[in-house]
């Protein structure tokens, strides 16, 4: 009787540590379930959070892009109204402009210079007879040759050129500047206004010089008709190492199908 008073004494016992340690398990499964659905709940908080951060900085990203954009509209919109300044005082100004630049940036990427610096020669070309609204009507519409006394005065457009773009904080305007003093140097170095040759003219001025001078040649002027696309490329290559820089010339004359291609859509007078 003692001994089964002593069994039941002990299986108590053992259903009380069990229930005890029942009571213990559920009581930290119910307090790591609270945690556990807090954590998640803040998790759930921060993930909400971080969507609101995202959405704002995708609606700041968007207004940035849309501001920068407006700026570089706004940017070439007056570079252009600047260029039109010239046509004012030079009818022949506003397809060349189109045409010529064109063709340095085409000249440009077919030397492999980088993406950026084909696109500041595209903007920057246009402006490299902006000198010309120094220059006086009579000498700019002249229909005639001009005398070698008005040949003078007409020269000093690539320095006026350069003055007006001198000191921008623009690097397009910068190379601009460049171009509109030095695409009428020549590589053997007789050309103006400074005599330079070779390397030591800037690469855009050098490049924007064929482009001009081929534009000019199968353009109609005052004083000539237009030269067909196959002369006027005879006339580059026999100033090959003379005029025009040879590397310049070879990225051209390769290109040759892509240049009068430009030439047919913008100048069909001469296909």
């Amino acid at each position: 009787m003692l001994l089964k008073s002593a069994k039941t004494q002990a299986l108590k016992k053992e259903l009380e540590l069990a229930s005890s340690q029942s009571l213990r398990y559920a009581h930290d499964f119910a307090r790591l379930y609270k945690e556990t659905k807090k954590h998640k709940d803040e998790l759930a908080a921060t993930n909400r959070q971080l969507k609101r951060y995202a959405e704002d900085l995708q609606k700041n990203n968007s207004l940035l892009k849309t501001v920068n954009n407006e700026l570089q509209e706004a940017y070439y919109d007056t570079v252009h109204r600047l260029v039109l300044a010239v046509e004012y005082k030079d009818r022949f100004t506003g397809q060349h402009i189109v045409r010529m630049s064109k063709y340095s940036a085409l000249i440009a990427e077919k030397m492999g210079l980088p993406e950026r610096d084909v696109l500041t020669i595209l903007y920057a070309a246009p402006m490299h007879d902006v000198g010309k609204i120094g220059i006086p009507d009579s000498i700019i519409s002249s229909p005639h040759k001009l005398t070698s006394e008005e040949f003078s005065v007409m020269k000093r457009h690539t320095i006026i050129g350069a003055e007006i773009l001198a000191n921008s904080k623009s690097h397009i305007l910068t190379v601009a500047g460049q171009i509109a003093l030095t695409h009428h140097e020549r590589w053997n170095g007789t050309g103006y206004p400074c005599g330079l040759a070779g390397d030591a003219i800037p690469l855009p001025g050098r490049i924007v010089a064929l482009a001009d001078t081929f534009d000019v040649l199968t353009s109609k002027r005052s004083y000539k008709d237009p030269f067909p696309i196959d002369h006027a490329t005879e006339v580059i290559k026999k100033e090959n190492g003379k005029h025009f820089d040879p590397q310049v010339v070879d990225a051209f004359l390769a290109n040759l199908d892509k240049i009068a291609k430009i030439t047919c859509e913008l100048n069909p007078k001469v296909c």
